[in-house]
């Protein structure tokens, strides 16, 4: 079997990157994702077998895991749909916004997993080994204020990627998991902040963030390291951030002797 691996939220950002970078590889990919427009247009560009299908939903998860299995099946799995809604305090947010977040990062990254796992298995048997990478957050790693949901969210994510690593053993199935911290992307703060451009630009004044570019490169490195290297966890950020809670603005320079 030929490496295929299956991306989910492929449609823009880290994931379109992502199905770029295995394309430029030679893999095969699945690009799955919502909207059916930018899922075609980046298959006309990479290759890629477009599948929409919305990962909150467990009918079309299993007719995409159906899909990828008559289609030639896969080898890899990256679970990369998700991302966060508003900066509410706990004491203010919405529960539906809550729920809303962990549908998408939580309960979509378990039924993907799920659906697919027979598929990965059969690709295991054929090819020797298959590979899981779950893309979380530095916010699953360190909390912080405004981050309510989207911290409580990713943190169960990290969890069930921990669970499953468990659970796997003894099989030839890797389980890694990429946490990047700030990564300017055409949309992920501008849809936590409800559309407002102008604060969706704050984050990244005066500092160099990850692109969606340099995140998948690291990804999909994990994938071609040899089959028996498991990058349980990467922890990807700028140079500029030192932590969740420390950003530098403005140039980098050496000190002084």
């Amino acid at each position: 079997m030929a490496d295929r691996v299956v991306v989910t939220g492929a449609s823009s950002g880290i994931g379109a990157a992502t199905v770029r970078r295995f394309a430029e590889l030679g893999w095969e990919t699945v690009a799955v994702a919502r909207r059916a427009d930018r899922l075609h247009a980046l298959a006309a560009e990479t290759g890629a077998h477009p599948v929409v299908c919305d990962v909150t939903d467990e009918a079309q998860v299993a007719a995409m895991a159906a899909e990828v299995e008559a289609t030639g099946g896969a080898t890899g799995l990256v679970n990369n749909a998700g991302g966060a809604l508003g900066t509410e305090s706990v004491e203010s947010a919405s529960n539906d916004d809550w729920r809303r977040m962990f549908e998408v990062n939580v309960l979509g990254l378990r039924t993907v997993t799920a659906a697919l796992l027979p598929v990965l298995r059969a690709g295991a048997a054929h090819g020797g080994w298959a590979s899981i990478l779950n893309l979380t957050s530095t916010a699953g790693l360190a909390a912080y204020a405004g981050g309510g949901g989207y911290n409580a969210a990713k943190y169960a994510a990290h969890a069930v990627t921990e669970v499953l690593r468990l659970e796997l053993a003894g099989e030839p199935i890797r389980v890694m998991e990429l946490a990047p911290g700030l990564v300017h992307t055409e949309e992920f703060t501008l849809n936590r902040l409800r559309g407002d451009a102008a604060g969706a630009r704050k984050p990244y004044e005066d500092v160099v963030p990850l692109t969606a570019e340099d995140v998948a490169r690291v990804l999909v490195g994990a994938f071609v390291q040899p089959p028996h290297v498991n990058q349980d966890l990467i922890v990807l950020r700028p140079v500029a951030q030192s932590s969740v809670f420390h950003t530098h603005r403005g140039p980098l320079a050496p000190k002084a002797g």
